[in-house]
């Protein structure tokens, strides 16, 4: 591909995938109890940020509690944006990653398969690092266009968790607009829609068969309910995200 036509196809793609290079109808749930401010600072979301994408309408991520545990409501509105943790830990120092999420509806026309109809409920986001010499010039062309817009590096790989509406859980998907995003599909329909759903995830062996290599060290970690290419409306609430260390530990 000559480098002006790979220039060309990045300035057309949307700027909602540079999220994923960077790190990282309606549903209804019950209004979140809001937290104490104490408890906002000092509690498991102490160190999660809101991070915008340029040109989208921003997700509402809003704190709070439920039967006395942490949560997060997220709600969309033809919009995308996260709720990201920055980190690093070692792959060999990460066991496995445990979290839950409540979605009451799917997004009736989304389609995780179809780049102009990739929305989705509830996300669970991962970044790691890599060797980034090792990419194509059109990733690299992609890497130089995300850190212009968003002033971030972006890192080497990002690893998806989601829930869609028509592909069979366990499928792992690329990302229509670069292939150092994939998805792997843990819910598919709308079974289980409108209760808790709880996941336990190795993180490292997920990566490895998502992207065929060993993982670098993971950087970041976000929470995402998007609803922009569908201009439609989403909501879930999440439950606390427990990376736990190989000796057991959270971090």
């Amino acid at each position: 591909m000559e480098a002006s036509e790979a220039m060309g196809r990045i300035g057309r793609w949307s700027l909602a995938a540079v999220w994923a290079l960077c790190v990282l109808g309606g549903c209804a749930v019950s209004e979140p109890v809001p937290a104490p401010p104490a408890a906002q600072t000092a509690g498991p979301w102490r160190d999660w940020k809101d991070f915008t994408l340029p040109g989208k309408r921003t997700t509402r991520y809003q704190p709070g509690w439920e039967d006395g545990r942490p949560i997060v409501d997220a709600f969309a509105s033809a919009s995308a944006s996260m709720l990201r943790r920055s980190l690093r830990i070692a792959p060999a120092d990460v066991a496995g990653v445990e979290f839950s999420w409540r979605v009451a509806s799917l997004i009736g026309r989304a389609d995780l398969r179809d780049a102009d109809l990739s929305d989705s409920p509830a996300r669970l986001v991962f970044a790691f690092e890599g060797d980034v010499t090792k990419l194509s010039m059109r990733n690299r062309m992609l890497f130089d266009l995300a850190q212009a817009v968003t002033g971030e590096a972006p890192p080497y790989a990002t690893l998806m968790y989601v829930w869609g509406n028509v592909v069979a859980p366990e499928t792992v998907l690329h990302s229509g607009r670069t292939d150092r995003v994939r998805k792997i599909v843990v819910q598919s329909g709308p079974q289980g829609c409108g209760r808790w759903l709880s996941y336990q995830r190795d993180l490292v062996a997920d990566f490895r068969r998502a992207f065929g290599e060993e993982p670098g060290a993971l950087i970041g970690v976000a929470l995402m309910t998007d609803a922009d290419n569908t201009a439609s409306q989403a909501a879930a609430r999440y439950g606390e995200v427990r990376l736990i260390g190989r000796d057991g530990r959270p971090f």
